[in-house]
């Protein structure tokens, strides 16, 4: 497997970070992503404690630094939409402002990551993978297409509900927990001329947080209240529409243009929250990463972190076990099973009060990278 061929389902933040690292590696790389191109919006996500230096080791921390969102504050709104706390020290989406954390905008953490990598990795657009076959010395993979091809490793870095996850591992119900929450994302034009800052609500079982894109142009609307009894279709976008605004029905002052252009928008994310909780992240030659394998809560700003960590784990244990896939996927679970258990614990502390900030060092830096980011590549 010198240099060997990898498949990655998913063309998120985990999937191009796990492209990056083996495109630098010499392994030729190919990710398939269902999304018919790129896709933009998306939240604010953030880069914390040893993420950061994993960045530094991409080369990109100067880069990532420049795109950070660079917010000045905070109000907290009621539900009239009048302003109630107002804050100069933190924000909702990135915690302290003084704190050497990189917030950056999903979107644009995507670009700087493609934009580092070379021609050689392959992106294939608008397509899914329908079969997996586990062959021992490879993996045969059948594209929603048609097109069979085979590869030497495939990891799945497709989200909660992953596709590979449910194709090759065990029932998908004994590994997701759902935390009973929904979020959904959406951007719209910045209809209220809002610079700089953050507007965020939390009364009676609904939130949301509104801040302006890089440019200025646009709002990142995210809107989190109580899961539906009855789950609705991953794939019925108007009914996910339709709940989000009758959810947030009682909500004044400018939410309700807010609403209308989340109903035209084709900007817009949904899910059920849920944390991933595995006995094994690998079986065979495929693995999961990120949001797959281990979600956290995507409230405790630590899911970005993790997966860029993750990423360069792997990876590297993929270098250091070039012939022996086995021992990687162990050395890689070993190292990054206790990270995740710290970070997986923060869920039930992300209420307000604010996580004390002692946990959430110890979440940001809990794992030591030191003899990896030593190895040459």
């Amino acid at each position: 497997m010198m240099n060997g061929n990898v498949l990655i389902s998913g063309a998120g933040v985990t999937g191009l970070a796990l492209a990056f690292w083996l495109d630098r590696a010499g392994f030729a790389t190919t990710l398939i992503e269902q999304a018919p191109a790129f896709r933009r919006g998306g939240q604010a996500v953030d880069i914390r404690g040893v993420a950061l230096n994993v960045v530094e080791e991409m080369g990109l921390l100067d880069e990532a630094r420049a795109l950070r969102t660079r917010l000045k504050g905070m109000s907290m709104l009621d539900a009239d939409g009048n302003q109630t706390q107002r804050t100069e020290e933190r924000t909702f989406s990135a915690g302290r402002l003084d704190s050497d954390d990189i917030e950056i905008f999903r979107d644009d953490l995507c670009e700087l990551l493609m934009g580092a990598m070379s021609e050689r990795v392959e992106f294939v657009y608008n397509d899914s993978i329908r079969t997996i076959d586990d062959q021992g010395d490879g993996v045969a993979a059948t594209f929603a297409s048609g097109v069979n091809r085979k590869f030497d490793l495939l990891i799945g870095a497709d989200g909660i509900y992953s596709n590979v996850h449910k194709q090759c591992f065990d029932e998908e119900s004994k590994s997701v927990h759902p935390l009973g929450v929904v979020l959904a994302l959406f951007s719209t034009r910045n209809l209220i001329n809002l610079i700089d800052w953050q507007l965020g609500h939390r009364q009676e079982g609904v939130g949301y947080v509104i801040y302006p894109s890089r440019d200025k142009s646009e709002l990142r609307i995210g809107v989190g209240f109580a899961g539906p009894q009855s789950a609705v279709s991953h794939s019925d976008t108007e009914a996910q529409k339709q709940l989000v605004a009758g959810q947030c029905a009682h909500l004044k002052g400018e939410f309700s243009r807010f609403i209308d252009a989340m109903k035209r928008t084709d900007q817009f994310y949904y899910n059920e929250l849920a944390q991933i909780r595995m006995p094994s992240w690998s079986k065979g030659r495929v693995v999961l990463a990120g949001d797959a394998a281990h979600c956290a809560f995507p409230f405790s700003g630590q899911g970005t972190s993790l997966v860029l960590v993750g990423a360069f784990v792997l990876v590297r244990e993929l270098v250091w076990h070039r012939d022996d896939p086995a021992q990687a996927f162990a050395a890689y679970e070993h190292r990054m099973r206790p990270y995740v258990n710290l970070n997986q614990a923060l869920v039930d502390l992300t209420r307000e009060p604010p996580t004390p900030d002692h946990l959430m060092t110890e979440a940001k830096n809990g794992i030591d990278l030191s003899d990896l980011l030593k190895q040459a590549v």
